[in-house]
């Protein structure tokens, strides 16, 4: 590993705008972002999947042999990827830095302490339950409705044994404040949410003082402002704000910087680390962002959330697919499991980007049926290409990254080429013929962003678009408790924030033994609640916990 500062050097950020904490991880200020506010942004390309079995498909190695092969192919490339979490660290994957020869460094404190990013989220987020339950014990001025508190408490751990528990239960007034409470993993905290969409720290004390924490006996939200809670988080939460540098194993520069899950939150790194990377790449660059999960999840709230509040616009969208997820798709047959990964192909383009198939190969699979997926897919005109960037680095991604750099002068071609001045139609009384003369090709048209709702469209609608369009789904059913939700949240004026839908990642229904592209299914919407703090409504399906468990045996048992 080189030190970080020749790595802050060689990307373009000052000396005097890094802290180092040891010799291979910094903080970046925000100042950056200040001095290069002129410069021209790079090109984001973000990285999906189909969807995945239970130990991943190599999404991280893949984003990061990605950036290594265009940074091989002499286009500057930065990689933006989250901060892993204790709880599927010492789960199920034990590790989310990358494997192989693809690999941010040093990757064992990234997969642990790191700088402290996570600790401060959950430190702040208990210090909110702390001030709650403090001014609950102490006369309850703001006549807040216990039955009505909506504020968890937070621990990035998987540890389902807190899912449901009581708290309030000794001393001399266990009558007055006991209550049900129950955790949510750190990556599904609000405040996670918040720290990935705050571009300053003004932002982020407004975003922290709107947290909706319970409601009044009147039925009118309490906030994390009148609990006067805001400023002491924020201090809790401004080195946290900062985006980490660090590199990866061929010395490419990496943003990991947040951590929401996209299962149960909207699954992608903070915006700031995006903001800095696109500046630092240039116009000619490239900034490989992973989201998380599937298309439907990562890649649906990237669209929907991330980018129309803050205005990003990528033009490609990399699926990683594998055959062991193909395989797990259909049942044990990889022409079966391929419906499944049309369905993401489908759901790319109709989110405005242009599909590219990443075939990541593992050690142990088979290279034929490698090259008959690869066939199957340039059946479908998809641009796909086999990733050996485990084994081999970046050099094992460079047709992938090609196509990728293909793609993006394509798309860029036609994006210029809809700014240019159009003829006026000629004159004519058929209004309809002047429509269809000034209207756009459908090519052109695919490389627009299109969210799959509008803001303004009520929330149950644009619950019914998701699950219709991205998930397969043929009817939406609500809890009694959902249903009440979503009058509350409409009576209260909340209804034009956009929807993040907490589900399985196992499935695109939410039924995780749904395998497949299912159709004209069920879904079930269980709790509905606002984060007013991270501006969206979060829908929950299924049987879905933002307090995972552990597995039967744990990743923590081999270390």
């Amino acid at each position: 590993m080189k030190n970080i500062k020749n790595i802050a050097e060689k990307t373009g950020i000052l000396e005097t705008e890094i802290e180092q904490h040891g010799q291979f991880i910094a903080k970046v200020s925000l100042n950056l972002l200040d001095r290069l506010k002129n410069k021209k942004d790079g090109k984001l390309i973000p990285v999906t999947a189909m969807t995945p079995t239970k130990t991943g498909e190599g999404k991280t190695t893949t984003s990061i042999g990605l950036s290594e092969a265009l940074n091989q192919l002499e286009r500057k490339t930065i990689v933006c990827l989250r901060e892993p979490s204790l709880g599927p660290f010492f789960g199920v994957k034990g590790g989310a830095s990358g494997g192989g020869k693809c690999k941010v460094e040093p990757s064992q404190e990234i997969d642990l302490h790191f700088t402290g990013d996570l600790h401060a989220i959950t430190s702040a987020h208990n210090l909110l339950s702390a001030m709650l339950d403090n001014h609950l014990f102490h006369g309850n001025e703001l006549e807040i409705d216990k039955k009505k508190i909506v504020w968890p408490r937070a621990l990035d751990m998987n540890d389902r044994a807190l899912r449901e528990v009581q708290v309030g239960k000794w001393g001399k007034k266990a009558r007055e404040t006991k209550r049900e409470e129950k955790f949510v993993i750190t990556a599904a905290s609000e405040l996670m949410a918040i720290l990935c969409l705050s571009e300053n720290e003004k932002e982020l004390k407004e975003r922290i003082a709107k947290i909706i924490v319970a409601y009044n006996k009147k039925g009118k939200p309490v906030t994390a402002r009148e609990l006067k809670a805001d400023g002491a988080m924020m201090l809790l939460l401004k080195h946290a704000l900062k985006p980490n540098l660090v590199q990866t194993t061929e010395e490419t520069p990496a943003f990991v910087h947040g951590g929401p899950f996209a299962n149960v939150a909207h699954g992608t790194n903070s915006i700031l680390a995006t903001r800095m990377a696109l500046k630092l790449a240039g116009e000619n660059g490239f900034v490989v962002i992973e989201s998380g999960f599937g298309s439907e999840l990562g890649a649906e709230k990237f669209i929907d959330i991330v980018s129309r509040m803050k205005g990003l616009k990528p033009r490609i969208g990399v699926i990683i697919a594998t055959v062991k997820a193909i395989e797990r798709q259909g049942n044990g047959k990889l022409e079966d499991g391929l419906e499944n990964l049309w369905k993401h192909a489908e759901n790319i383009e109709k989110l405005g980007l242009t599909p590219i198939i990443a075939l990541n190969k593992f050690n142990e699979d088979d290279e034929k049926k490698l090259e008959e997926v690869k066939k199957e897919c340039e059946k479908k005109a998809i641009r796909t290409a086999i990733s050996k960037c485990y084994s081999e680095g970046g050099r094992g991604a460079i047709e992938l990254a090609k196509l990728v750099i293909q793609a993006s002068e394509e798309a860029e071609k036609r994006n210029n080429e809809t700014k240019q001045p159009q003829q006026k139609p000629r004159k004519t009384p058929n209004k309809n013929t002047r429509a269809q003369q000034t209207k756009p090709t459908s090519k052109s048209e695919k490389q627009t962003l299109t969210p799959r709702y509008q803001l303004e469209q009520p929330i149950k609608q644009k619950i019914e678009i998701i699950a219709r369009e991205m998930y397969g789904a043929g009817k939406v059913n609500y809890s009694k408790q959902a249903g009440e939700e979503i009058k509350r949240i409409s009576k209260l004026g909340y209804s034009k924030l956009p929807i993040c839908m907490a589900k399985t990642q196992m499935s695109l229904s939410d039924d995780a033994e749904k395998l497949g592209a299912p159709t004209n299914f069920k879904i079930t919407v269980q709790e509905v609640k606002i984060l007013a703090g991270a501006g969206f409504i979060l829908a929950t399906l299924g049987e879905i916990n933002l307090m995972p468990g552990l597995p039967k045996q744990p990743a923590a048992e081999r270390m």
